[in-house]
């Protein structure tokens, strides 16, 4: 792992543990790199750890959405494919001492614990599928057309299986859309 964090973790609320939050996105943000044959040292993204209230807040600013969500994500670029279903087109990673930005990230707490408890997940996995789905958003992923959702969920199963997280489609489970 390099010295130069591909995550950077802004906690707003007390309830996320930083430190293990911070370790947890990064592995994850690395796998899902690494795994469509990025080199996570030249990334950077940013996460922001808060609560529903703040999340509720920036879903209707950005999505016209007054509710909590579970993870909003700002792709620096739109590397969506034209097809459905067919690939991104990824970036071009930057120099380790001037990383390109992918984009931002945003996880609410009390909506990710609910859903992990609702699903019978440990968080900390619930949270790794968050941020291998919001990393995979900031690279172009979507699930808004049908093969392009398929192609999203596959690849994320294969990127959790390589971290040790079950299929979180298993029991039929959709993230929101």
């Amino acid at each position: 792992m390099s010295d130069t964090p591909l995550v950077e973790t802004v906690c707003e609320d007390a309830r996320w543990n930083e430190d293990s939050l911070g370790a947890l996105a990064e592995q994850a943000a690395r796998q899902t790199l690494g795994h469509l044959g990025l080199a996570p040292a030249g990334f950077e993204i940013a996460l922001l750890a808060c609560d529903d209230a703040r999340i509720a807040t920036l879903n209707a600013q950005f999505r016209d959405k007054a509710a909590p969500t579970n993870v909003l994500s700002w792709p620096a670029w739109d590397l969506c494919a034209p097809e459905d279903g067919g690939l991104p087109d990824l970036p071009d990673a930057g120099p380790p001492e001037a990383p390109e930005p992918l984009g931002d990230i945003a996880l609410a707490y009390e909506t990710v614990r609910r859903e992990a408890e609702a699903q019978g997940k440990a968080f900390t996995d619930h949270i790794t599928h968050l941020i291998v789905h919001s990393v995979l958003h900031l690279l172009g992923y979507d699930h808004i057309r049908d093969k392009d959702a398929a192609l999203m969920e596959e690849t994320e199963r294969k990127i959790l299986a390589q971290l040790g997280v079950a299929d979180p489609y298993e029991d039929g489970a959709v993230l929101s859309r």
